[in-house]
């Protein structure tokens, strides 16, 4: 069944606004990083974050305590309502379901609920940060805040879990009793989070990030959300989400995404929206691309944003949507052009292209995929 994309909510590092942040992709900015520290840690890590003036003006009474997790979620799941033109009541809100996609969680409330047990014993955990540290936090803010009370689900995953869940999606509105779905991907930094991904061996200190090369240099972590209002008319249609698989060992990531690309690439392709973060991903989504589709376009923005985890695969079907609707791709950050791939180093007009591919391919062994079409 496909789905159409009614409205779009986007929370970068970039900003807040998916006109705003698209037109800056375009002109090649990318993230200014910020260097996080901790008192109880002898390593210091660069991150991309939200800045402040982008949550200018979300304010509920949910988000006072929330962590910013649920705060970047509610922004991105309002902008895709309100870009859709859609103000949920009781009747259409009965309609709606809601998808949520977190791969990390509210690490920042769980670090400082753990630290305050630790420090002080059991009798001092907080009944108030309890409940900010579960996976489905976000969710049931925004639930809450929409009036939403039917389906409501969070899925737990790595960087594919975004596509996941719209997979998800199509299989909840073949159910005709709902209208919409809106799917939100959301994501926090902290250094805990930062110093497990090195221990890793995922992670790279200082930006940049480069895309497809054969150093394996790691990723910069960031934050932010995605959100995607699904429905079933629409100018660009999901016309098939890819379940993908799950592999054990990162030799295998290769074959799985070679599938996908097979699978997705019956028809014409015109371009891809790969997730290169400058992990072990690149060379897996590099040789199956070049095996697959190997004259196709090929964008990832991850030098720009940074990797988003639980938001990545959102941000996405984004910027896909974005190049199909503008007719163009952004350049491709400090990627080596000896690199054998048709990457978009440059603006790149894609005047007739008609259909993109999003491949996902995550650290903790996901991978999924996804076509757009213009309708």
């Amino acid at each position: 069944m496909s789905l159409a994309i009614a409205g779009m909510g986007w929370v970068t590092p970039l900003g807040r606004s998916v006109d705003s942040v698209w037109e800056q992709l375009l002109h090649g900015h990318e993230a200014s990083a910020t260097t996080i520290s901790e008192q109880f840690g002898d390593r210091d890590y660069s991150v991309f974050r939200v800045p402040e003036s982008a949550m200018a003006g979300v304010a509920h009474p949910r988000l006072r305590r929330a962590s910013a997790i649920s705060r970047f979620a509610a922004a991105a799941g309002l902008d895709a309502l309100h870009a859709a033109g859609i103000n949920l009541d009781s009747q259409n809100a009965e309609r709606t379901a809601l998808i949520f996609a977190i791969s990390n969680g509210g690490v920042i409330y769980t670090k400082r609920f753990y630290r305050d047990v630790v420090e002080a014993g059991a009798q001092s955990a907080s009944p108030l940060l309890f409940p900010e540290t579960v996976f489905n936090a976000p969710a049931s803010h925004l639930a809450a805040i929409l009036g939403i009370t039917g389906a409501t689900y969070t899925l737990v995953g790595d960087g594919a879990v975004g596509l996941l869940a719209i997979k998800m999606a199509e299989d909840l509105m073949a159910n005709e009793a709902l209208d919409h779905c809106l799917v939100v991907g959301t994501e926090e930094v902290d250094w805990l989070l930062c110093d497990a991904y090195r221990r890793w061996r995922l992670l790279r200190l200082q930006p940049p990030i480069e895309p497809f090369s054969e150093q394996h240099l790691g990723m910069i972590l960031s934050e932010g959300a995605g959100a995607i209002l699904l429905g079933r008319e629409g100018p660009l249609i999901i016309e098939c989400a890819h379940p993908g698989g799950y592999f054990t060992k990162r030799g295998e990531a290769e074959e799985i995404l070679k599938r996908i690309l097979g699978d997705l690439s019956q028809t014409e392709i015109d371009l891809v929206i790969a997730s290169a973060n400058g992990t072990f991903v690149d060379q897996a989504e590099r040789r199956a691309l070049k095996q697959a589709i190997p004259r196709t376009l090929v964008y990832t923005a991850k030098p720009s944003l940074g990797e988003s985890a639980g938001a990545a695969g959102l941000w996405q079907v984004i910027l896909g949507a974005q190049a199909l609707r503008s007719a163009e791709l952004p350049p491709v950050l400090h990627a080596d052009p000896a690199v054998r791939l048709w990457l978009s180093l440059a603006r790149t007009p894609v005047a007739n292209a008609r259909r993109a591919i999003v491949l996902s391919c995550g650290v903790n062994q996901q991978a999924a995929g996804l076509r757009l079409a213009v309708g």
